[in-house]
């Protein structure tokens, strides 16, 4: 069960969930970065351009392909992982970066992602620290460190493989991945957080050619009218197709 690996993301595979002159909400393909950091762009120079676009980079012309006058700078609130697929929030004005980032320092937004995961997962809330170096050069949880929750949803059972859901109570960096790495149950197509500290990878027999995570739900206060508002993004077509090949195998073993 081998899933083909991903073509570099098109500016056409980006989706525009939702244009105002505060907010723009997009629905982000797998391998495509959400914005280049500033360290590392102070660090290139003009030597930038030679780096892949980002997800900032195109949407002004994808903006401006659906008909949305488009100016100034847009800026990136959050970020999702390179692999990672789903919704993003990013702001059109200072006043609406400044009023999206207290909602996520306060962390009340709504986020949950659709994870595919090896083994048997359970429903659960994980809490732990996460620290930068767990003592191996990765993320991971160790005795100090900032509060991460994560809740655990399973949604289908899939053989040797499970469909969960991940809400997050807190946003630390790689934590939905870090956490279903911990407890025993890594991402399909993790390379990172697969493994115990100092430990081998955990076999992975899924195929995947990415980490199969995706921002499934976004919800946050509009920075001017204040209104809730909310979006929801299907499963992309790999994980769907990954999901399909599993219950097929699942039910074939049944038969036996």
């Amino acid at each position: 069960m081998r899933s083909r690996p991903k073509k570099k993301p098109a500016a056409n595979e980006i989706v525009l969930r939702h244009v105002d002159e505060a907010v723009i909400v997009v629905e982000k393909p797998a391998g495509l970065t959400t914005v280049r950091h500033a360290d590392e762009t102070a660090e290139l120079g003009k030597r930038k351009r030679f780096l892949p676009t980002t997800l900032v980079d195109q949407l002004p012309a994808v903006l401006s392909r659906a008909g949305h006058r488009f100016k100034g700078r847009i800026r990136a609130v959050h970020r999702l992982d390179k692999e990672t697929s789903g919704l993003v929030v990013l702001a059109r004005t200072p006043e609406a970066e400044t009023h999206l980032g207290k909602q996520f320092r306060a962390h009340s937004t709504g986020r949950r992602y659709l994870a595919l995961v090896r083994g048997q997962a359970k429903d659960a809330r994980i809490e732990s620290r996460l620290v930068a170096d767990r003592g191996d050069g990765r993320r991971g949880s160790g005795s100090d460190g900032q509060i991460a929750v994560t809740h655990v949803r399973v949604v289908e059972t899939l053989g040797d493989f499970t469909l969960v859901e991940c809400e997050l109570e807190t946003g630390r960096t790689h934590q939905v991945r870090i956490h279903l790495g911990e407890a025993g149950t890594p991402l399909c197509g993790e390379r990172i957080y697969d493994r115990p500290l100092h430990g081998k990878p955990m076999p992975d027999a899924s195929g995947a050619a990415r980490p199969m995570l995706h921002a499934a739900y976004l919800a946050f206060d509009h920075p001017t009218t204040g209104k809730r508002m909310e979006w929801t993004a299907k499963m992309p077509e790999d994980i769907y197709e990954l999901v399909k090949k599993m219950r097929t195998s699942r039910a074939r073993s049944a038969r036996k």
